[in-house]
């Protein structure tokens, strides 16, 4: 097939930031739903053409989220966004843990195709931090009981936790499928990239009799602008060193969130992993109480820190604060700060 100059130099900077033969090749997608919607389809095919169609199923979490597109949001577990649609997509099962994986019956684990995790963080769920261990825990059941791992890295990919992605802190336990967009192009422009592993991409090559193509590709794939502009943002966390400046970076936020929220009556909890913060309202600290959802109070004070110099936005009653990585350690204090005081004013 055809493809572009900025594509292929990208392509080979991604597969360059992991160990050699791990994650060795990509396919192009345009957002985080089809980088998602492909990495499924393609486990899909993997298990037909390799003499196992029987498994079909995915694996994916309570109060995942993993795209609107319709495969991608039948891997969700959120009931508000994702009930009406749930007679379409894939099938799948949603478990809450490890534990409820490893509890399922074995001709239910012989139909499973993939099993598809957000690493280290469940972005919509109100930045819901996995124990920790959770992807040893699921790479060891990956490899005992034969479903391929997909790594949703969409939210976490390209510094936000803290390393240039996710996958990377956990003893860098590495999935079959990493899916990443979003800070690819430090959102600039669409593009979105699925990466695989050699034994996965074999898997795809025949004549054209054996019809094993697959069948894959919307109008924007590898846009070269979209791929150009991903080029210059990993040029420029090299340039500027940006991955060993996010240490201090997360010291200071930490140290801002507990100044203004560690004994604040209206928190309950906060939680913290590289530049993710989150910080939970209640309405009684002592009881854990919650303010009623129909208020709102979590879009509020949101809309209340925007006369503070903050933008942000909430889920729920659950306040997130995730800067840009180029921010200083003094627009960190300047922010956590406008939030304190919209807490405050309308809590």
């Amino acid at each position: 097939g055809f493809t572009n100059e900025p594509a292929i130099r990208l392509a080979k900077a991604l597969v360059d930031c992991f160990p050699a033969d791990t994650l060795t090749r990509v396919f192009y997608t345009d957002d985080g739903s089809t980088a998602m919607e492909c990495a499924c389809k393609m486990a899909l095919q993997f298990w037909q053409l390799t003499g196992q169609p029987d498994r079909y199923r995915f694996v994916a979490f309570d109060q995942a989220y993993h795209g609107d597109t319709a495969g991608a949001a039948s891997l969700g577990g959120i009931g508000a966004f994702h009930e009406r649609f749930r007679k379409t997509g894939f099938d799948v099962i949603h478990v809450a843990d490890a534990d409820a994986l490893r509890a399922l019956p074995d001709d239910v684990v012989n139909t499973i195709a993939g099993v598809a995790i957000e690493p280290l963080i469940q972005g919509a769920a109100g930045m819901r931090l996995w124990p920790s261990g959770m992807l040893r825990e699921l790479r060891d059941w990956c490899d005992e009981r034969g479903p391929l791992l997909i790594y949703d890295e969409i939210l976490t990919g390209f510094g936000r936790t803290g390393k240039l992605f996710a996958c990377q802190h956990d003893e860098g336990v590495l999935p079959d499928f990493l899916a990443l967009a979003k800070g690819l192009t430090g959102g600039y422009l669409p593009l979105a990239a699925t990466l695989t592993t050699e034994r996965v991409f074999s898997a795809f090559l025949g004549t054209p009799e054996e019809q094993k193509t697959f069948y894959y590709g919307h109008s924007y794939f590898a846009n070269p602008l979209g791929c150009a502009a991903s080029l210059a943002s990993l040029s420029l966390f090299e340039s500027e060193q940006t991955l060993a400046a996010l240490p201090a970076k997360a010291e200071r936020l930490a140290a801002s969130l507990a100044k203004h929220f560690s004994d604040h009556p209206k928190v309950g909890d906060i939680r913290q992993l590289g530049l993710i913060a989150a910080v939970d309202l209640v309405k009684d600290r002592a009881t854990g109480e919650p303010f009623p959802w129909t208020d709102l109070t979590g879009a509020n004070i949101c809309v209340a820190a925007r006369k503070h110099g903050l933008l942000t936005r909430p889920v729920l009653d659950t306040l997130v604060f995730m800067p840009p990585l180029c921010v200083t350690g003094d627009e960190i204090e300047y922010g956590i700060a406008a939030l304190a005081r919209a807490v405050d004013e309308l809590s």
